[in-house]
């Protein structure tokens, strides 16, 4: 029995110039990519085995994301079942010159623990203990 707070990942990552299109605004790929690493580790902490993704069920671009900025992504697991568990990302943007944050994305992402075969594992079951993670849950 594990909770969600368990299985809390924070990444930080900058923007670079090789992150981004010509109008400057970071690649949405890049930012999948980087939510999809976060949400594996959250997943893989609360299980303890190798995971992989089942599934990205829902990502929302709610705002750009600039050259320089630092991206600031959030992952925690909100529901275990039989052998799936559904981690929820919320992304926001640093802008270091002006100082201002902003919340930028969020993504419900779905993954299984595997053995070595690439059969599924049961996830351990998740027990929430905020009023926020029951909500999730």
């Amino acid at each position: 029995m594990k909770t969600p707070s368990d299985s809390l990942i924070v990444m930080t990552e900058l923007v670079l110039p090789n992150d981004t299109n010509y109008l400057g605004n970071l690649l949405g790929g890049r930012l999948m990519h980087w939510v999809d690493i976060a949400a594996a580790l959250s997943a893989q902490r609360h299980s303890g085995k190798v995971c992989v993704t089942a599934s990205v069920d829902e990502i929302s671009f709610l705002e750009p994301i600039k050259l320089g900025h630092v991206v600031h992504i959030r992952s925690v697991m909100t529901r275990a079942f039989r052998t799936s568990m559904e981690i929820y990302v919320e992304v926001w943007r640093e802008d270091p010159i002006h100082g201002t944050r902003t919340r930028t994305s969020e993504a419900y992402l779905t993954f299984v623990a595997i053995d070595q075969y690439g059969k599924p594992l049961p996830a351990p079951e998740l027990v929430p203990q905020t009023d926020e993670e029951r909500q999730r849950y």
